[in-house]
């Protein structure tokens, strides 16, 4: 469609949302969040739903219409061993009655079944890590890579990567929520995506340009997240105070290499994490994330990054701008950084590394996205017959944003 022809009316769009489970409000959730703020009148869907009431705000209080899964033993707390069957639930959900499909997608969730008439949009989190590029590092964390258990667990992986490949053809247009995640929907589905960076409540964080001397890392204590290899770097820096916040499966591990100078201080609110956040000297950060929100966080508050120069990092931390970067998830390697960034201190703006996270704000991204879907829903159903879009209502067509407003790469 032309720039001078009519938008088809968001509002009047028969509209579903496949999420892949509801048990808490992180970062997809997040994505969740704003998809209902553009489409109000949207069903939702997931495997599971297990949200709290006090959580259910996010999600406008709606009812989820779930899977198979959901009456399954121990679903509750066992859901992720449910995963061979997710395959077969996703696809009992029926989407016959929607004009859009919004599947928001790290596992199964793209894999809804959809007509011609239908349009597809998946916000790909990732294609399934454990199933892809990360498959010998899952089987080797969860002690999968050797015996019989193993054998059954790579012949499923395998059984999952002809799956996922299969249903990426059932999806009309990916979003990607950072450059490296574009590169991997098109290494493992062949597929062009388009990016846009999910949202960050840069307005929820205070910034304090003044800090105290100590670091800080705010983490799920779980294997990728290399919690315990900040712990150990810090450790042989007794000099130097590192405050961890977060809980999970490694909270022992970690706890075990905690030097004196390493305080553990577990799960705590958000409130009270806000104020270490704010007040930190330093953020590290040693995962390879596929985005990564947490050190955008850190940066709204004017707290500088010392993060893992991989992944999403590349795309949220600015090299001696907002942050210092290190090669290798290594112990020597963040001893390193940290020397570094202690070396280059006086060179960080905290006023310059709010502003680089006010580009990934809540706002960004609502502009985005409306004008994406905005866009894609245009053309998609101007090309459908009468018996499709004759009932979809028209308006005037709102500006497109602006190339210069969109974030790109540093």
């Amino acid at each position: 469609m032309t720039d001078s022809a009519k938008n088809i009316d968001l509002a009047g769009l028969r509209v579903a949302i496949v999420h892949e489970w509801f048990v808490d409000y992180s970062g997809s959730e997040r994505l969740v969040e704003q998809m209902l703020n553009l489409f109000p009148q949207a069903d939702l869907y997931a495997q599971v739903d297990y949200l709290p009431d006090d959580l259910r705000w996010f999600i406008k209080n709606k009812k989820v219409k779930t899977s198979f899964i959901q009456k399954l033993p121990r679903a509750r707390t066992k859901y992720r061993s449910y995963l061979p069957f997710m395959p077969l639930a996703v696809e009992q959900f029926d989407m016959s009655d929607y004009d859009l499909v919004l599947s928001n997608n790290h596992a199964v969730s793209k894999g809804v079944i959809t007509g011609p008439e239908q349009l597809h949009i998946c916000m790909c989190c990732s294609p399934i890590r454990y199933a892809w590029d990360l498959t010998h590092q899952y089987l080797r964390e969860s002690d999968l890579d050797r015996g019989l258990k193993g054998w059954l667990a790579r012949y499923f992986l395998h059984r999952i990567r002809l799956w996922d490949h299969r249903t990426a053809n059932g999806v009309d247009e990916f979003i990607a929520i950072s450059n490296y995640i574009s590169k991997r929907i098109k290494k493992v589905y062949g597929r062009e995506s388009t990016v846009i960076y999910p949202p960050v409540n840069v307005s929820g964080f205070e910034f304090t340009p003044d800090k105290d001397d100590f670091y800080l890392t705010v983490s799920r204590m779980v294997p990728y997240k290399k919690v315990d290899l900040i712990v150990e770097a810090f450790s042989e820096m007794p000099h130097k105070k590192l405050v961890v916040i977060g809980e999970g499966p490694m909270y022992d591990k970690v706890k075990s290499k905690a030097g004196s100078n390493v305080t553990l201080m577990g799960y705590q609110s958000f409130d009270i994490m806000k104020d270490y956040m704010r007040r930190a000297r330093g953020f590290i950060f040693a995962a390879l994330e596929d985005f990564g929100i947490v050190p955008l966080e850190a940066q709204a508050c004017g707290t500088p990054v010392i993060a893992y120069g991989r992944g999403g990092s590349l795309e949220t931390v600015v090299e001696h701008r907002t942050g210092i970067l290190f090669d290798e998830q290594r112990v020597e390697a963040v001893v390193e950084a940290v020397t570094r960034f202690e070396n280059t201190e006086d060179g960080f703006d905290p006023l310059e590394i709010r502003k680089h996270a006010e580009r990934f704000s809540i706002e960004r991204f609502q502009n985005e996205f409306r004008a994406f879907v905005q866009n894609t829903v245009d053309d998609f159903f101007s090309k459908e017959p009468v018996s499709t879009s004759h009932r979809l209502k028209l308006k005037s067509r709102p500006e497109k944003v602006p190339e210069q407003e969109k974030i790109k790469p540093e």
